[in-house]
């Protein structure tokens, strides 16, 4: 058994009725279940829809994200999260970078390491380079006037935690920005690169070892262990090539308005709805969210 989730973004509540139903009737599915008037809704479906990419590029066009998963255990136990572009709408080293006046250019280095184009821990060790003699406490300030939390993100884990599940973020950033994002949405905890620092002036270097693809896969194997759980039992989210070790080990693995590399790759694609997609795709109503 399978469910068919359809939801687009909850500030532009696209989805109607007759997408749903008409869907629904296509593919020969049960009755449809409304998580959310004009957000989100899901049917029931006794096998995978052979044409479903077809109908997931067409509704793309309406600005509706469709998502079709196995039925029986998609309520998850753990979430594990990347943070840039995917808890906050940043790049964080993009934004000190752009204080040190190296901006565009570490911007275009992060895009093509988040699309997989260049290895993860050369492209950071560059990157953290270009931010030799950055004042520590321009950190702060990024946070403070540069850093702006995605949409849903602190409902997505306040909903999980109330119905008993852990909250991890997991970044291939650093710990000067996780430590605070982790506080501010209430993620149990953080793990993320450390920048050196010396007489408070950034040293272009990161400690080692350097957290990345194969990091993030270590981090959601002892989690889940410590919790007495397995992978299946755990949402992953994320949007770059990094993510996509813990992605695919995670039971329900979610590429939110990622990279196309990473789309390629992952089965649940949400491209149009925010944080709060995650616990649609886990069948929970509107009316069971903790704001």
């Amino acid at each position: 058994m399978f469910i068919a989730t359809l939801l687009t973004n909850p500030a532009r509540p696209v989805l109607d009725r007759v997408t749903v139903e008409s869907l629904r009737n296509a593919w020969g599915g049960g009755d449809a279940l409304w998580l959310d008037p004009g957000v989100a809704a899901e049917f029931p479906l006794q096998a995978m829809p052979a044409n479903r990419w077809d109908v997931w590029q067409g509704l793309q066009g309406i600005g509706v994200d469709l998502v079709i998963q196995a039925a029986a255990g998609r309520r998850k136990q753990l979430l594990i999260a990347d943070m840039d572009s995917t808890m906050i709408q940043q790049e964080c080293i993009d934004e000190l970078a752009d204080e040190a006046g190296v901006g565009a250019h570490v911007a275009g280095i992060t895009a093509r390491a988040m699309n997989g184009e260049l290895d993860f821990e050369e492209a950071l060790r560059e990157r953290v380079g270009l931010l030799k003699g950055l004042p520590e406490a321009v950190i702060a300030t990024v946070i403070r006037d540069r850093i702006t939390l995605m949409p849903g993100g602190k409902t997505l884990v306040a909903t999980m935690k109330a119905n008993g599940g852990t909250a991890a973020l997991v970044s291939g950033g650093f710990t000067a920005f996780t430590a605070a994002i982790a506080a501010v949405l209430g993620f149990d905890e953080n793990r993320a690169n450390t920048l050196e620092i010396e007489a408070g002036i950034l040293t272009g270097t990161v400690a080692t070892p350097i957290l990345g693809r194969a990091a993030k896969v270590q981090a959601l194997q002892e989690i889940a262990a410590r919790l007495g759980i397995t992978p299946d039992q755990a949402i992953a989210v994320g949007d770059g090539a990094n993510d996509l070790g813990m992605l695919g080990l995670a039971g329900a693995g979610v590429a939110l308005h990622a990279k196309p590399s990473v789309q390629a790759e992952c089965d649940l694609r949400i491209n149009h709805g925010d944080l709060t997609a995650l616990l649609y795709l886990q069948g929970y109503a509107r009316e069971a969210f903790i704001a």
